[in-house]
């Protein structure tokens, strides 16, 4: 297997480099950090429809889908990547996602608890610093590769990534900024500033380095050689392509979903029921509402109502919200025309 430890590259190198490798079917370790901020969107997603293309253009930023799932996510140079790329066949692959993932998570759990910070891993791809996220992870099929990515995240600008995203006003931008800093940590965070510039890239690629070769045995150190550049040229031909971008046909969704980690989701969700729109802006975190607000153009009696319904939600299991449905449309004096406990449910998608 070989070792790419590179260290800052341009933005789009970052990329291609593991998808070239996944296509040769060559088993890597690839150590990088783009010199370039990007917004990078999951293989499924719609860009249009998770990021603000026209803020992204005006302030020279580029976006690029990678060939794996997830959610888009601003990229810096506070981020230091690993791209690890197996065979499909390899035996040391295990067998079931959570079992992967707790594998091949291990020597970034060793990583942080070698720098001081007592992460834990939480099912099924999250590292887990307190009650914070504070590494990135996904895993997808390339070629005839299994090619896993994650990150050291030492800091991060979260204002530019509550900017670049795509959301339905100002108002939930702030929620998704505020949630997004309590709920995502970083080195710099938890080591504090001075600590943590003890640990510079080089360090932390070359423990990164050392953990996965503990695990998986001793890496032949590589540099580029012209069958990788002449792959990675290759594969910057196609996912450069407005085509691949924009991938027409994408089913337009109700609204806006973003993943903070494992358990925690903002949702911004739309319904048109009988009696008007009706528009939810929530959190869920850890199986139970937070941040609950609604409007929209129906109408309701008394007004002050809904209000009380937010409160009552806050706080409580998203599997219990039918029965409280149920119990606040028993009141004597409420009347809300035209919409039914079934909207409600629908607008916090919930079956």
């Amino acid at each position: 297997m070989k070792l790419y430890n590179l260290g800052k590259v341009p933005w789009l190198d970052s990329q291609l480099i593991y998808h070239a490798l996944a296509h040769m079917g060559q088993e890597a370790l690839s150590l990088v950090s783009p010199s370039e901020p990007y917004v990078c969107i999951g293989f499924h997603q719609d860009a249009e429809q998770e990021v603000d293309m026209e803020f992204c253009r005006q302030n020279h930023i580029p976006v690029f889908r990678r060939d794996l799932g997830g959610g888009a996510v601003y990229l810096d140079g506070g981020q230091l990547f690993f791209h690890l790329i197996l065979h499909r066949d390899n035996p040391q692959i295990p067998k079931g996602k959570t079992t992967f993932y707790k594998k091949f998570l291990q020597p970034i759990i060793n990583v942080h608890h070698k720098i001081g910070i007592p992460v834990k891993y939480k099912p099924v791809n999250d590292l887990i610093a307190g009650n914070c996220k504070i590494s990135g992870t996904g895993a997808a099929e390339i070629g005839e590769c299994i090619v896993f990515v994650g990150n050291l995240i030492v800091d991060f600008n979260y204002e530019m990534m509550s900017r670049v995203l795509k959301v339905p006003d100002e108002k939930f931008r702030d929620k998704v900024h505020q949630t997004l800093k309590e709920n995502l940590t970083t080195i710099q965070r938890e080591l504090g500033e001075e600590k943590a510039r003890q640990w510079d890239e080089k360090r932390l690629n070359d423990l990164m380095a050392e953990a996965f070769q503990n695990l998986l045995g001793p890496m032949q150190p590589s540099t580029r050689d012209a069958a990788l550049q002449a792959k990675m040229d290759e594969c910057r031909a196609m996912l450069l392509n407005d085509d691949w971008l924009y991938q027409k046909g994408k089913t337009i969704t109700s609204g806006r979903d973003i993943k903070i980690r494992a358990g925690v989701d903002m949702l911004h969700r739309m319904h048109k029921a009988p009696g008007g729109l009706i528009r939810a802006e929530y959190a869920v975190v850890d199986g139970c509402f937070e941040s609950l607000h609604f409007s929209g153009d129906f109408f309701c009696f008394p007004s002050h109502a809904i209000q009380d319904l937010e409160a009552s939600l806050d706080g409580q299991p998203v599997a219990e919200v039918r029965n409280m449905l149920q119990a606040f449309y028993a009141r004597d004096s409420l009347e809300i025309p035209g919409v039914e406990v079934e909207d409600w449910l629908t607008v916090l998608s919930v079956k």
